[in-house]
């Protein structure tokens, strides 16, 4: 059951960061703290949830997040009044990385019982 749930929260997390990435600026959530920051904190929990939820597919979810990152920087160039840049598609992928690397940790710590 909590795989499910975990699998879930990834999903949906990652279409709320999709719908904030392409839409209109006014659906983007602000925190107070530098773009590139919420950019790698967000990236960093969708990669964190999706290696809990597929715990044995690293290469295919590494894949996701980063294929994720980078499709939503080229799909901002299609949306009116947004920008995709390098920089920025860079700053998410890292947080993808190091959200899938922290899982990896959970996942070895959960495997092993402690």
């Amino acid at each position: 059951m909590a795989s499910l749930l975990i699998r879930g929260a990834a999903w949906a997390l990652l279409a709320a960061v999709f719908v904030a990435t392409i839409g209109p600026m006014q659906l983007r959530p602000v925190t107070g703290h530098s773009a590139g920051l919420e950019r790698l904190l967000a990236f960093a929990v969708i990669g964190g949830l999706f290696g809990l939820a597929y715990p044995k597919r690293w290469a295919l979810v590494l894949a996701l997040v980063l294929g994720s990152a980078a499709v939503f920087e080229l799909m901002q160039e299609l949306a009116p009044g947004r920008h995709g840049r390098f920089a920025d598609f860079a700053v998410k992928a890292a947080g993808g990385f190091i959200g899938l690397v922290a899982a990896g940790i959970v996942n070895r710590l959960w495997a092993s019982g402690e």
